[in-house]
């Protein structure tokens, strides 16, 4: 494939990505949109894989913007107000009073809990009841928040 042919792909793929709803469109649907677009037949395997590559680039692109935004908000955000539980886990919101989600070390590893907290001594302590999910798995429960959001409105629905 040409490299004229090439950045005319990218630049149409680009600019339809940047009109989508990435959460419901298709490489395949973005292939057909540019092939229609430029007036070129993009089903040839070179082609996909072409539009495919660049698909990933603006993902992982958007990625990495969206986590840099994040980092430079929580830093924005937690300048001198940052609040550390009697273990030293960060608390990053309550629940209600001995409920509240932490981001803790744990063998070297991130955990987000979400665990009821009870009082001894004085001091406070996690209890065993909650949970605790790794980076990946917070991430797999934070793509299907969408789904459960409507899984409970639906439920209520049936009890109203």
């Amino acid at each position: 494939m040409e490299p004229e042919t090439k950045a005319k792909i990218e630049e149409t793929v680009r600019e339809i990505l940047g009109k989508s709803d990435m959460s419901k469109t298709t490489v395949n649907q973005i292939r057909k949109q540019a092939s229609d677009k430029l007036g070129l037949d993009l089903s040839q395997t070179e082609c996909k894989d072409f539009v495919r590559h660049v698909v990933n680039s603006v993902l992982e692109e958007q990625e990495d913007k969206s986590k840099q935004q994040e980092e430079e908000v929580v830093e924005e955000e937690g300048k001198g107000n940052r609040e550390y539980d009697d273990q030293g886990d960060l608390i990053v919101c309550k629940l209600s009073d001995m409920r509240r989600v932490t981001i803790q070390d744990f063998k070297g590893k991130s955990l987000i809990s979400i665990r009821e907290y009870f009082i001894k001594d004085g001091k406070e302590f996690p209890s065993s009841r909650g949970i605790s999910l790794t980076e990946d798995q917070w991430s797999i429960f934070k793509t299907h928040v969408p789904d459960i959001e409507k899984a409970v409105q639906k439920m209520e629905s049936r009890i109203q």
